[in-house]
């Protein structure tokens, strides 16, 4: 990646003669990454950091974190610097105004990080600083990450009161004991709580799960999925956990089920959540009529999405390019350049040879497919262009298609990676 132009003419730098030819831009989302957790998870490689309090806070006991009452409420945490992380926010996202004014947007995501552990009143701030400088769409889905912890759960109420639409919960599973084989720090009662205190607050909200657990058995992860049934969730995402590099399982990697045992789990799972009305939408995402989210479903569209906060990553377009961005990914960096009208730490532009991959890496993600008239919309490419690995993806197997639609079978589905890897660039 190059390093951004100034914020000041980043807009007349992209808008400049190109090779590709975007007849019109994606719709655009809006992510936002607060990245501090009460802990770090073994298996998590996202940008969390975390976030240590004063003595007089939360006393850690064994795996667990116990939080007193006077630690409930919606003040902000002790030795949290949440107001200067928004008022970086807010320099991040004035600076970035130029590259999309006037777009409508429609989904705003607030990730981590535990999200939740931000004060109502800050996720309001953040949220009224959003509609004063973005349009909005009437019905905007507006996601916050929460964790089940009772601290976050207090909160929930004031959190749809703030703004927020949609809560996605990281439950991960229901079993005490593989809570705390993956070093989380709530507990079987406390997601349930939290749960059911969702259900209350919020209209739709998601339910993280995860599968092929240190040590579970398919009798496991039966009884995980029918407590999670029983609330009668209306989305689910659930995810085979991975070691990935860079990791505390990595350099300590627990033992897992065998491969042909996490087949076998996938295949429970679906089969379960699509007789409770779950529909698999998307590659790890299960969902009742009307609640698909409609933030993920930008990305695996290819739709544009402006990331701002530590470490965030954005994609945008322009008539003759696709750009992407990072910012800088250690808070207090990103912080000191943020206010300093430099939060993008790289930016580069999509190559036509990339584009195929980048966009098929999302698309072959959806059950249903795509039109294949949005390859050429979100690319500029035409069709031409990935006609030679389609060809080789349909004999083997790994697609339909028609003259409008393209859509993965359940064997391309088995060998999404191999599918999507035809399109990389040669």
């Amino acid at each position: 990646m190059s390093t951004p132009p100034a914020a000041a003419d980043a807009a007349a730098h992209y808008l400049r003669p190109g090779t590709l030819h975007l007849r019109e831009q994606p719709p655009l989302a809006l992510y936002v990454h607060l990245p501090w957790c009460l802990k770090k998870c073994p298996y998590c490689d996202f940008n969390s950091h975390e976030w240590r309090a004063a003595p007089a806070a939360p006393t850690a006991v064994g795996e667990r974190v116990l939080l007193r009452a006077e630690d409930l409420g919606s003040a902000p945490r002790e030795g949290l610097p949440e107001a200067r992380y928004l008022d970086a926010l807010v320099a991040d996202l004035d600076a970035s105004l130029p590259l999309v004014w006037g777009r409508p947007v429609h989904s705003v995501f607030i990730g981590g990080g535990t999200p939740s552990l931000f004060s109502p009143a800050g996720i309001e701030r953040l949220i009224g600083a959003v509609r004063a400088r973005l349009p909005l769409l009437p019905g905007c889905e507006i996601t916050l990450e929460a964790n089940p912890g009772t601290f976050e759960r207090e909160r929930f109420a004031a959190f749809r009161a703030a703004g927020v639409t949609r809560l996605s919960i990281g439950v991960q599973s229901f079993d005490d004991a593989a809570l705390r084989a993956l070093g989380r720090v709530h507990d079987r009662a406390q997601a349930l709580a939290a749960v059911e205190e969702a259900a209350r607050a919020f209209d739709t909200f998601n339910l993280d799960l995860m599968y092929a657990l240190p040590g579970q058995s398919l009798l496991a992860l039966d009884q995980d999925l029918a407590t999670a049934l029983a609330i009668n969730p209306p989305h689910l995402s659930v995810y085979h956990l991975t070691i990935e590099p860079n990791t505390f399982f990595a350099k300590h990697p627990p033992a897992l089920p065998e491969e042909d045992t996490a087949y076998a789990m996938l295949d429970r799972i679906t089969e379960r959540l699509d007789a409770a009305g779950l529909v698999r939408y998307e590659v790890s995402a299960y969902a009742r009529r009307g609640h698909r989210c409609v933030h993920n479903l930008n990305y695996w569209q290819f739709g544009d999405y402006l990331g701002i906060g530590a470490g965030a990553h954005g994609k945008l377009s322009f008539p003759h390019r696709v750009v992407r961005q990072v910012r800088w990914r250690e808070p207090a960096l990103y912080m000191e350049r943020a206010l300093a009208g430099e939060a993008v730490a790289q930016a580069s532009e999509v190559s036509r040879a990339d584009l195929p991959f980048e966009f098929m890496l999302n698309a072959l993600r959806l059950r249903e497919g795509f039109e294949l008239a949005l390859f050429t919309e979100r690319t500029g490419l035409p069709l031409s262009a990935i006609e030679a690995p389609l060809a080789q993806a349909e004999q083997r197997g790994w697609i339909t298609r028609d003259l409008h639609h393209l859509r993965p079978t359940a064997r391309g589905f088995d060998f999404l990676s191999d599918l999507q890897e035809l399109f990389l660039p040669h």
